[in-house]
């Protein structure tokens, strides 16, 4: 199967069919409402997105996404789905879309959750702020990287210790929250240079406060697999107020404040005010890097746990006969297999399943047969795990394959991996919208992969547990 040529959207083909978006917005109201129904209770996401691709026989189509009626009259869930690689890319061009306050669609949580202050997430290139936090989380990055790698391996072995030891008195062990405990107080150390044992109250509960601050946040706009229509009535119908996890959000501000003065410091120097900075800083902490990781690590952990034995083997082989004795960025460079397993997994299940962007002005946006006309205005809708599995690039694209990423194929494929709002191949820069971490998150993966099989020699288990942890011999 050869590949076609690195999908731009700025590459304007001569011949292709202007069609008309096909799609409907339905009735006011219960259109929306009806739509709403189907994505989280009737046909579930990528079913949704299914059908109505085959319905329209198109890639690109109008429809609507949660929230909708009836408590959310400021939102408006129409959209246009971007559903093949080729039209996704579009929202990587920051001339064609613009990026302002479009992280989970139309529906923009209070700014109350960040100290009243629009975080850079949530602001298009074209702002001014926009520049001075992604240089700030840049840098952070930047000067993390002395201790990322002890600190991550010294944080997991605490956790696998732990595991070892429920492992010992029970036939398996929960992971999801001691994992979460773990990725709380490696990030806080590398990201905030503050260490969580400073303040027993943030050691023991910090996670959890990150959890119910995220948790409050998106659950407008996400299925958390409770009874139906209980979800639907309760959870979906409003957005919640942030007083309601005031009280964590403020002790994690004030641990940030007193014991990450030099990561603050540093927000100063790229323009922010103290405020601004510790608020920029606790989104990356907790949306970005905990939130992104905690859905992200399951997955992979899950993949590799169930794969069958000839894949531990060749994972087990690579980790501890390339690399040298200590792991590092540069040792992981050699270990091909690894780092596609931890591609592969990003492509079957992006942490972040949708991607807005909304049209600076009007354009022609291109599929693979067809050209439409958007408006400017318009709100465009990415759902990766269906543009991951775009068959004109990716080669049985529902089956997880660990190698796929590999070789000279395999590099050339990881210019449509997508996951971090942009190309793998890309560079996050001030001028667009790519994630800062983007390197670093493949990094830290392919980092526990390895570590992982030089401390075992077999695992298994599922998405939250493990169930053996066989120590290398």
């Amino acid at each position: 199967m050869s590949l076609p040529p690195v999908i731009s959207p700025t590459a304007r083909p001569t011949e292709l069919p202007i069609r008309q978006i096909p799609g409907s917005y339905g009735w006011p109201l219960l259109g929306p409402l009806s739509d709403r129904l189907d994505y989280f209770w009737f046909q579930k996401p990528d079913n949704f997105f299914k059908t109505r691709m085959e319905k329209y026989k198109s890639t690109v189509f109008r429809t609507n996404i949660p929230p909708s009626f009836p408590f959310f009259m400021n939102v408006n869930p129409n959209i246009i789905a971007l559903l093949d690689c080729k039209s996704f890319s579009h929202l990587f061009d920051m001339d064609l879309v613009d990026k302002k306050d479009v992280l989970v669609g139309d529906f923009v949580p209070s700014v109350a959750f960040t100290g009243n202050i629009r975080v850079g997430v949530y602001q298009d290139v074209s702002e001014l702020q926009h520049s001075k936090v992604k240089k700030f989380s840049m840098n952070i990055l930047k000067q993390s990287s002395s201790i990322w790698v002890s600190e991550l391996i010294s944080n997991l072995d605490i956790f696998l210790d732990e595991m070892e030891t429920t492992l010992s008195k029970n036939s398996s062990a929960s992971y999801l929250f001691p994992l979460q405990k773990f990725l709380f107080t490696f990030l806080f150390k590398v990201l905030a240079r503050a260490d969580p044992s400073l303040d027993p109250k943030i050691a023991e509960s910090g996670y959890s406060m990150l959890n119910r601050w995220l948790a409050l946040q998106l659950l407008p706009t996400v299925s958390v697999g409770t009874i139906q229509p209980l979800e639907e009535i309760l959870l979906h119908s409003f957005s919640y107020p942030f007083f309601l996890v005031s009280g964590d959000y403020n002790n994690l501000y004030n641990f940030v404040k007193q014991h990450g003065k030099e990561v603050i410091g540093s927000g100063i120097e790229f323009g922010l005010s103290e405020d601004e900075a510790i608020h920029n800083l606790l989104f990356m902490l907790g949306f970005n890097s905990f939130g992104g990781f905690s859905v992200f690590l399951p997955n992979l952990l899950d993949n590799i746990a169930n794969a069958p034995k000839d894949l531990q083997h060749k994972l087990r082989k690579e980790a501890r006969e390339k690399g040298g004795s200590t792991l590092g960025f540069d040792s992981l460079k050699e270990m091909e297999l690894i780092n596609s397993t931890v591609y592969e997994t990003l492509r079957m299940n992006p942490p972040v399943p949708l991607q807005f962007g909304r049209a600076r002005k009007d354009f022609r946006l291109n599929s693979y047969d067809s050209s439409f006309n958007v408006k400017k205005g318009e709100l465009l809708c990415g759902y990766q795990k269906l543009v991951m599995r775009d068959s004109v690039v990716f080669d049985e694209p529902d089956r997880f394959k660990p190698e796929r990423f590999t070789e000279e194929k395999g590099a050339e494929l990881l210019n449509y991996l997508y996951w971090s709002n942009g190309p793998q191949t890309g560079s996050p820069s001030v001028s667009n919208k790519q994630c800062a971490a983007k390197d670093i998150v493949t990094f830290t993966a392919s980092l526990i992969v390895a570590h992982l099989f030089r401390r075992y020699d077999f695992i298994k288990g599922d998405g939250s547990s493990f169930t053996i942890l066989r120590k290398a011999t």
